[in-house]
């Protein structure tokens, strides 16, 4: 199938829900055109943003990474996965499990009290200790009657996050988003001023929820009941 046929049932199913589809028509300073999708459909080395179309067909050993937010009553969600497309290989069958587990961990440990430093650290070390590594150049954010909100929310840890840390709360909602690459983290934006691929064409990972911090633990709002 291509990824034009992706496209239309997640606008299906946001008429459907009474919902406005959130990346549609947003607009970026490099990009000569506003986004023209409601889903990011980002293939292989694709890391973000891939641009659904008539023309990319989904091949045997492909993976796919779906990124879809809308708006609904008010309030926005965001979420996103990689999936195989037929038999892959084991490197990139080991990079979406590792992926998968590093958006796991933020989630069980997110509560109010700990500080993002904590848990972006073992987001990353989990990640490296598998022999990939994670994007820089994009990261998580707050969400709610905007698709992004402060505070930023890496999945990484650096001297800028060191220096003005998360101290998580009850009521906090945040978009996890961990980007994993197969070989470095360098990453470059195609002529299209939209998709965002790695630098060195190694294959790339993405997940998120949207994960709302409560007083106990957390809930995660995206995630399928």
């Amino acid at each position: 199938m291509t990824t034009a046929y992706l496209e239309g049932i997640a606008l299906r199913m946001t008429a459907e829900a009474g919902a406005e589809a959130l990346f549609k028509g947003v607009r970026s300073p490099q990009a000569r055109m506003p986004f023209p999708g409601a889903i990011c459909a980002s293939i292989n080395e694709q890391v973000v943003h891939g641009i659904p179309s008539e023309s990319v067909v989904l091949r045997e050993g492909d993976i796919l990474s779906i990124d879809f937010g809308v708006r609904r009553n008010g309030y926005c969600g965001d979420a996103a996965l990689t999936v195989p497309i037929g038999t892959i290989s084991e490197e990139h069958r080991k990079l979406i499990d590792v992926t998968r587990e590093v958006l796991e961990i933020a989630i069980k440990r997110v509560r109010p009290g700990v500080r993002w430093s904590e848990v972006a650290g073992k987001m990353q070390r989990h990640a490296e200790s598998a022999g990939f590594s994670v994007v820089r150049d994009f990261v998580g954010h707050g969400i709610g009657t905007k698709m992004h909100e402060d505070p930023k929310v890496p999945n990484f840890v650096s001297d800028e996050l060191l220096a003005d840390d998360i101290l998580l709360a009850e009521g906090m909602v945040l978009a996890v988003e961990p980007m994993i690459n197969a070989g470095g983290y360098g990453v470059r934006t195609l002529g299209n001023g939209w998709t965002v691929a790695t630098r060195d064409g190694r294959y790339s990972a993405h997940f998120e929820h949207t994960i709302a911090i409560t007083k106990g633990g957390c809930d995660v709002l995206t995630r399928e009941p």
